[in-house]
């Protein structure tokens, strides 16, 4: 699949936002240059914000974490996502401790998969079984957390990883924050059950639509809470929920083909062919598929239509979205942001739905 066209994106963080009910927290997203990250992160303190967000795309997601957490007292930090794969466990278990110990114990580590040609061809690292794998390599980073907390013996081996040595000169010691919390981004449900087993919380996809979390995502993240013998309140969803909303008709049809172009591009890929399959759309992503392949991205849009549209999306304006938003998930998302892949976003539309939730209160 070809890369997207210029403006259309995977991931747009420093233009979301989210909404809070009972159960949900406020998460946003800062710019990953390290130019803008601390400013931003001090902005999305001030405006209070419970948490931001950092994606690997075109910078690294962890270093611009360090600068907000030096300028910034109470917001969370976390990766959305640090592609595990282009890793291993040993350097990625060291970085997120040292972004825990410095943050205060307010980092959290999402990680991804990636897919096979990037792990390949990008980042030229090996690539096979991505579920057993990344189950592994989580399982391998808690063994050299609890040998670094605990003092425990490092005798980690498995089928893809292997570690075993760990001396008092690379032992960072124990962090009076503990170990940070694991986010697992998955949509399958061999790595949506691993993330149930051996991750914290779930990075859902923006793929994703109500009916898919509740009869797909949640069945299978219990399935592994139950082989770890934990319940559903030691885990957390993350939810970046499309939304499409302006002030004016024009900004509206703005939003909406924006919208209607970033759900084409992720249902062009075969792996995300499940959820447009629950829905009876799944014929739809090989034409898709194709389409990406000539890039001809506007008729990718135009082809979805509003059943579509409004099935990955809450389609409103800025006072009603924070309504849908918790009638749909209210009772099931943990952490949730806008999703909004369209210029404009950040001018008067998330101010006044920030607003609209502000006013029926947030509880604690």
């Amino acid at each position: 699949m070809g890369s997207p066209p210029d403006g259309l994106v995977a991931w747009r963080p420093y233009l979301s936002t989210s909404v809070c009910s009972r159960r949900m927290k406020i998460d946003g997203g800062i710019r990953p240059s390290l130019r803008h990250a601390a400013g931003d992160a001090q902005k999305a303190e001030v405006a209070g914000y419970d948490a931001v967000w950092t994606a690997e795309t075109s910078h690294d997601p962890f270093l611009p974490l360090v600068l907000a957490a030096e300028h910034t007292e109470n917001l969370g930090l976390g990766t959305s996502i640090a592609v595990a794969f282009a890793r291993n466990p040993m350097t990625t278990a060291n970085t997120a401790w040292d972004l825990s110990g410095y943050s205060r114990g307010r980092f959290m580590l999402g990680l991804g998969s990636q897919i096979k040609p990037h792990i390949e061809k990008r980042f030229s690292m090996p690539w096979s079984h991505p579920a057993p794998r990344m189950k592994e390599f989580i399982s391998a980073m808690r063994a050299i957390w609890d040998s670094w907390q605990n003092g425990t013996k490092l005798d980690f081996r498995g089928n893809f990883y292997t570690h075993t040595l760990m001396t008092p000169f690379f032992n960072p010691g124990p962090s009076e924050y503990g170990p940070p919390k694991v986010f697992l981004a998955a949509v399958g449900h061999g790595m949506t059950r691993v993330a149930g087993e051996v991750a914290d919380g779930m990075l859902v996809h923006g793929f994703t639509t109500e009916r898919y979390l509740r009869e797909r995502t949640l069945p299978a993240v219990l399935e592994g809470l139950e082989a770890s013998g934990r319940s559903r309140r030691d885990f957390q969803f993350s939810y970046p929920a499309f939304v499409v909303s302006g002030e004016t008709e024009q900004e509206m049809e703005a939003a909406a083909t924006g919208t209607r172009k970033q759900i084409a591009f992720y249902g062009s890929t075969p792996a995300y062919r499940p959820v447009l399959e629950l829905h009876g759309w799944g014929d739809l992503q090989p034409e898709l598929n194709t389409l990406s392949k000539r890039g001809e991205w506007d008729e990718m849009g135009r082809l979805i239509d509003d059943d579509i549209l409004n099935a990955f999306a809450v389609v409103g304006a800025p006072d009603e979205v924070p309504k849908v938003l918790n009638a749909r998930f209210g009772d099931l998302v943990d952490r949730l942001n806008f999703y909004t892949p369209y210029d404009g976003a950040g001018g008067s539309t998330i101010p006044k739905m920030l607003g609209a939730l502000r006013e029926s209160g947030r509880p604690e």
